[in-house]
Formats: structure tokens, sequence, C-alpha cells
């Protein structure tokens, strides 16, 4: 008659099962054999540990594999049920920060246990059925493999997920002082080390992308990874706004495709400079924005705009000293005037030109500029004075509302 290899636990928990130690010496001994074969098998059915776990990798899951079931073998031979179980549950746990670090996924952690409590449970169960034990605790002790796999599993998903979200914390933290110091102007330095700290390849040039704040995840999905989002003490920020330091595009076609991700959006795109001078195109951004056109705007198709409009206060005083000599006339006199002057000035003087612009008779321009000449005299012929009047009337009808 075959002698008894395990018995019931007492105590609180009814399913408790104790093997003998004649067994459990069987068992152990079996040890580093179990732990060859379920790394054999893990690389074997697991494609991403195929390379990994032929070097230090590899001893190390040999390794824990041998204290998972070395600690599981004295639980289950103790009647002592407080055994515990904190060094084999901190090596799972490290064991699934140590795999989140090497990049790969908790779903090939998750499998190499299956295939590990599967590799297990024959082994050791061959084992214990050829020292006795009775059919009626066989499921039992089944029960308990696989509990304790799964106790295993939990704890190196949580060791994963936390890592996860520790380096994706720090690494978002790093992301944001690196775009802080590009937009502030910091050290060349001081900025590549802090793009070496967040692990961030930087791009030929980067573009600076004005939109609003709901809409800047969907256009992340369509540029450059290395595309940086900062969130935090952004110079100039404007509530709903959001800001893409966009990686590229340095050529035609790639701009074209950017300002097609963001069309239907009200939008303004920077000019694309060298990475460390992305300041320059967010300053870009910023003026051409202060344009209030609508919808999705290269700021390359408004620079004339812009650099009228970069000291409005300047502009505003120019325009007061050109049409200084139009002082004491009608309202009504003095803007269809204007309007015929800065016609006069963009037209080079072409009468039928500018009745085609202000749709009128030509009679009615060469009238209007008669008066203009009366007002300012030999003035209309001095190159300096064309070019401040030029600067002054340049943008009244294509850009924002002129300053007064």
């Amino acid at each position: 008659m075959a002698r008894r290899t395990a018995r019931r636990g007492g105590g609180d928990d009814p399913h408790a099962l104790e093997l003998s130690p004649h067994a459990a010496s069987a068992m152990r001994s079996e040890l580093p054999a179990v732990a060859d074969r379920t790394v054999a098998a893990i690389i074997d059915e697991v494609p991403s540990y195929a390379d990994a776990l032929s070097g230090p990798m590899g001893e190390t899951i040999r390794s824990a594999v041998q204290l998972a079931l070395g600690t599981f073998l004295n639980l289950a031979t103790r009647s002592d049920r407080g055994t515990p179980m904190a060094p084999a549950l901190e090596g799972a746990y490290q064991l699934g920060r140590g795999e989140a670090r090497s990049g790969r996924s908790m779903e090939a952690l998750l499998a190499a246990y299956r295939i590990g409590a599967r590799v297990s449970w024959r082994d050791m169960s061959r084992t214990v059925v050829e020292q006795g034990m009775a059919a009626e605790d066989l499921s039992l002790f089944a029960e308990l493999v696989f509990a304790y796999i799964d106790e295993l599993s939990a704890a190196s998903a949580a060791g994963h997920t936390e890592e996860l979200e520790r380096t994706g914390r720090v690494r978002s933290r790093n992301l944001e002082r690196l775009a802080r110091g590009l937009l502030t102007d910091q050290p060349a330095d001081a900025v590549v080390a802090a793009a070496e700290r967040a692990g961030w390849e930087p791009p030929a040039g980067l573009t600076a992308v004005l939109l609003p704040e709901a809409h800047v995840r969907q256009v992340l999905s369509h540029v450059d990874e290395r595309t940086l989002a900062p969130t935090e003490d952004v110079p100039g920020a404007v509530e709903g706004t959001g800001l893409l330091l966009v990686a590229g595009p340095t050529t035609k076609a790639a701009r074209a495709r950017l300002l097609g991700a963001l069309k239907g959006l009200d939008a303004v795109v920077g000019p694309t400079v060298p990475w460390l001078e992305v300041a320059t195109s967010f300053e870009r951004a910023l003026q051409c924005r202060r344009l209030e056109l609508p919808g999705t705007v290269d700021s390359e198709e408004h620079l004339a705009e812009i650099v009228l409009t970069s000291d409005r206060n300047a502009l505003a005083d120019l325009r007061v000293a050109v049409l200084a000599p139009l002082d004491g006339l009608r309202p009504s006199a003095v803007e269809k005037l204007t309007e015929t002057l800065r016609s006069w000035l963009l037209h080079h003087g072409r009468r039928e030109d500018i009745a085609a612009d202000l749709f009128v008779h030509p009679q009615t321009v060469r009238y209007r500029v008669g008066q203009l000449r009366e007002a300012y005299g030999d003035r209309l012929e001095d190159p300096r004075f064309v070019l401040e009047a030029t600067i002054a009337l340049g943008i009244a009808s294509s850009g924002p509302e002129s300053p007064t």
C-alpha cells in the first residue's frame, strides 16, 4: 500500500494541503531540472524571450523560477501557514519592473508565467504521484500550484505597471523641462543635456504650432513621435490654446502634410527652424496669431503683415504722421483720399489700375490724386515719404483692423 504523501492542513483554511517531507524532498531535488525545462519552454514558445533568456537574463529567470518553486514547497510542507511569501513576491514584483525597463510587454511575461505553471505542474504532479499522493489530494494540489502562480503573476503585473507609470512620469517631466528650456532661450548646452535626460533624439528642425487645446491629442497622432507638447509654464500661453513643437517638417511636401493635418482648425503654424532655435518659431506664431486670421494660417504666407504689425503703436503713430496733411477735411473725404493714396502707392500711380481697385471712374481717380497733390505737394515724389506711407497704409484692407 502506497504511503500517504500529503495531509489536509488544519486551521481556518479547509483547502490547505501539506506535502510530506519525503515528497517535498523529492520535488526539491528536481527544482534545477524543472527550472531548465521551464526556461527552455519559454524560449521556445514566447518570441519576445528568444534572445533575452540566452544570456544573463536566462540565469535571472532560472533563479527566479527556483526561488518561486522553493517558496511554494516551503509553504506546502509547513503546518505553520504563516511561512513568508514576501521574498518570492518581491522577486516577481522586481521582475515585472525589469521587464518594463527592457521594453517588453506584460503580455509576454504573463505568457511566460502560464508556460511556467504548465511545465511546473506537469513535473511536480508526476513527482507527487510517484511518491504516492492520493487521488483525492491531487486536485487540491493543482489548486495550490495555480493559485500561487496567480499571486506571482499579480505581483509582476503590479511591478510592470508601476515602472511604466514611474518612467512615464519622469520622462514627461523631463520633456516639459526640455520644452521650457527651448522656449526660454536657455544656453544650448543646458538644453542638449535636458534632451539627453529625457531620452529625446533631436530632429533636424522644429515647428511651433498654436491650436485649440482640445485638438492637441488628435494632431499628435499625425505628426512625428518626437513632437513636444508642453503644457506647463508656456510663455504667452492663452487659455484654451495648446502648443506643439512639431518635429520637422523640413520639406515643402512635409509642411503641406502638416497643414493638411490641421485643416479645419483655427491653428497658426510658425516657420521650421533648427531645433535649438524653436523659440523664434514660437514667437513668430504668436505674432501671426495677433493678425486674427481665420482657419489654419501658415505664418510664412503673412510675413509682411507680421512685420508691419510687430509694433502696433509705432505703426499707429506712423499712420497719423502720414495722414497729417489731410487734417481738417471731412471724415468722408479723409476716408476716400486715404484709400486713394494707398492704391496710388501700391499701383505706382497707374490710373486705370487704381480705378479698377477702387471701383471708380478713372476721372474720379484723377480728381482725387489732384487733391492729394494739393495736400502733400512734393512729398509724393520723396522716396522716404513713399516708403513710410506704403508701410503705414500697406495693410489697411488686407490685415486686421487698422490702427487709429
